[in-house]
């Protein structure tokens, strides 16, 4: 959401959006007694896959979203790190974990999984990866946009699907009479074209250390094969697709992975694997651990402050609603 700040403020106005104040000091608007430095790593759910069917494989979801501000590492979609953010006290920033998109649940002739839900830290926010799907003829590409974009399941020769500027990577389009199902595009990477009956690989995700450890997310999820093999997930926690009547397997849980595309055949009913789901995403941010951090009652989450002497490691895993918070004091 754009911020449209008053034009022509004086010392101390004030201008409020939801539970969030900022002031202006004469120079620039800023919010009140913002002295909290967080680092954030902030993934949205990743996009669910799409069956097979009879003539094609089913395309599979691809990875949510991806942004980060800790260690110079790398948002998705090949973007640098963020700046960190300045917090407040005693505000209540908005929090949100997106859940993964939910695969097709099947059609002789394809059908689409859902895309993913984004995430949200305070004022950074992320894109739900994109549906995966199958059919015959040919969709709008554009159809499957998303944090990284989902794949596709046609016959005809289909171009790439974006992702978002600095959040994720795109798929990779199908080949003329390819049928295999094109695998979800990674934060880290795209997927490659479909040409012939096997599923793509899903893009892979980027490693981060914000939790202490390298942990590897945002893979995309594989393309289902027509009849023949599926693609295997991007690593970073994509589902792997399948081939014949297998559904596609699950994105990990927040990870943002997109769901895998679901087999198809012509030989053997129902002629179609079910699409993968994808999976949910996480939010985790390091603030001083002389800051004390409170959620409101929907936010599943935990607190490490032994890892890393001086900070405070927290990883939101689940909120129940869209509007949980956080606030610190």
């Amino acid at each position: 959401m754009a911020l449209a700040f008053p034009d022509s403020p004086t010392v101390g106005d004030t201008y409020t959006v939801g539970n969030i104040s900022w002031e202006w000091n004469g120079t620039v608007w800023s919010i009140g007694d913002a002295n909290i430095t967080a680092d954030f790593l902030v993934i949205a759910g990743g996009g669910g896959a799409g069956c097979g069917g009879t003539s094609v494989g089913g395309g599979a979801g691809g990875a949510g979203g991806y942004r980060n501000s800790f260690n110079s590492e790398s948002s998705g979609g090949g973007a640098s790190a963020e700046s960190s953010l300045t917090l407040a006290r005693n505000i209540a920033y908005p929090i949100t974990v997106g859940a993964g998109g939910v695969g097709s649940p099947g059609s002789s002739n394809g059908g689409a999984g859902a895309p993913g839900t984004f995430s949200q830290f305070a004022w950074i926010s992320t894109v739900g990866g994109g549906l995966g799907a199958s059919f015959y003829p040919r969709a709008n590409a554009n159809t499957f946009s998303g944090g990284s974009a989902g794949g596709t399941g046609t016959m005809d020769a289909l171009g790439s699907s974006p992702g978002t500027v600095g959040q994720g990577y795109s798929s990779g389009g199908t080949a003329s009479g390819a049928r295999g199902g094109t695998g979800g595009g990674g934060a880290g990477a795209a997927s490659a074209q479909s040409t012939s009956t096997n599923g793509t690989a899903g893009g892979t995700g980027v490693a981060s250390t914000i939790t202490g450890s390298s942990v590897t997310r945002g893979g995309g999820g594989g393309g289902g094969g027509w009849k023949s093999g599926g693609g295997a997930g991007g690593a970073g926690g994509g589902g792997a697709g399948n081939t014949n009547t297998g559904a596609g397997t699950a994105g990990t849980v927040n990870t943002g992975g997109g769901g895998g595309g679901g087999g198809g055949t012509d030989i053997t009913s129902p002629y179609y694997g079910l699409g993968g789901n994808g999976g949910s995403g996480i939010v985790i941010f390091r603030v001083p651990d002389t800051v004390t951090v409170t959620m409101s009652a929907g936010v599943t989450y935990t607190e490490d402050t032994s890892t890393v002497p001086g900070t405070n490691i927290v990883e939101v895993t689940a909120t129940s609603t869209l509007s949980e918070t956080v606030t610190f004091s």
